[in-house]
């Protein structure tokens, strides 16, 4: 066969109208149908609702660094405040976010329902017993609970007194890590790489608890930046104060041991004991060098745990949304008649295939 002989596709506008046009009672048949399961996948849908806060990360001051580092320079010790050498930045943060840490650490958070139907209730006990799900998810939620129950070896560990033992991230059941991932679905971080402005949004099936779980999350995700930050200075500062326990002790010390050796040989003239006397007093001046050396640089490490603390700016708070976030019905309508009708077509242009061939 040549390529001329080749059939080709000839577009007959005229004629796919009349067809479609013949074929109109199938037509309205498909699209009507198409409209009663749209609408009834809609109202099966439960509703969410999304809250969200947005964070500015405000920058460290370099004024406060170089003070810092004066004071330093004044006693003679060398801190280079300043140069930020963060392995953790806000485009990282969703990653944070998703830790498996991070997410256990949500389990426990109290929360109450708007309608006040649920009170009180942990954030994970919520997840697992008042959620709804639209009923063609119903087999394989059964499914699920079944091959739950017979995984007895997967039950969750308990104490000598039977109660459950808090979980841990280390060692997670299934369950405890499938609802992990879903508290993980549930919460989203994103960042804008040009103005660093932050972005957490909660996702719940309740209003209130949406908006209740974005300020716990935001509150977090500062408490684990803010411990990341400061987590070396705070080091720092413990044991500057474990070196002034022990130099305060030591120059106490050599202090009494000054004074007694003193009150003892007050009236001696011997050379020796004068030789002694001059001694004890030197080691007793060296101690308090050294204690007040410490004195000054456990002050600089408070002052690094203060310079190292960061600041978030909230630029949108949380509320409480007032309409859901679903996709409208009227969309899922029109999409499922738009599907009803591009597949009705299809089929006709299929069975009439040989009419638009030349």
């Amino acid at each position: 066969m040549t390529e001329d002989s080749k059939p080709k596709i000839r577009l007959d506008l005229p004629r796919l109208w009349q067809i479609v046009r013949q074929d109109k009672k199938a037509m309205l048949v498909w699209c009507g149908v198409a409209a009663v399961v749209s609408i009834v996948v809609a109202f099966s849908i439960p509703r969410i609702y999304k809250a969200s806060i947005e964070l500015a990360p405000e920058e460290t001051s370099n004024g406060f660094s170089g003070s810092i580092s004066s004071l330093a320079s004044m006693v003679g010790m060398s801190m280079r405040l300043g140069q930020n050498g963060d392995a953790i930045y806000p485009e990282i943060y969703p990653d944070a976010m998703e830790s498996t840490d991070f997410l256990v650490s949500l389990f426990p958070v109290k929360v109450t329902s708007k309608d006040g139907k649920i009170s009180n209730m942990d954030y994970s006990e919520y997840l697992q017993k008042h959620q709804k799900s639209p009923w063609w998810t119903l087999p394989v939620s059964l499914l699920h609970a079944l091959v739950e129950k017979l995984q007895e070896a997967d039950a969750q560990p308990t104490d000598s007194s039977g109660r459950p033992l808090p979980p841990d991230p280390f060692l997670l059941t299934r369950k405890q890590y499938g609802l992990a991932r879903a508290i993980g679905g549930n919460i989203s971080c994103s960042v804008d790489k040009k103005t660093n402005v932050i972005t957490i949004t909660v996702t719940d099936q309740d209003p209130l608890i949406a908006a209740t779980m974005a300020n716990v999350v935001t509150e977090k995700l500062q408490t684990f930046i803010t411990n990341y930050r400061t987590n070396k200075a705070r080091h720092d500062e413990a044991y500057m104060e474990q070196l002034l326990k022990e130099a305060e002790k030591e120059y106490n010390k050599a202090r009494h041991d000054y004074a007694a050796y003193c009150d003892a040989y007050n009236e001696a003239y011997l050379q020796s004991v004068k030789s002694k006397m001059d001694a004890l007093e030197n080691d007793m001046q060296l101690k308090f060098t050294i204690y007040t050396q410490v004195v000054e640089q456990l002050q600089l490490a408070r002052a690094r745990v203060q310079e190292r603390m960061p600041a978030f700016t909230v630029l949108q708070n949380a509320f409480v949304p007032v309409k859901h976030s679903n996709t409208p019905k009227l969309f899922i309508l029109a999409a499922f008649v738009m599907l009803a009708f591009g597949a009705r077509l299809a089929l006709l242009l299929w069975r009439h295939a040989r009419e638009f061939y030349y």
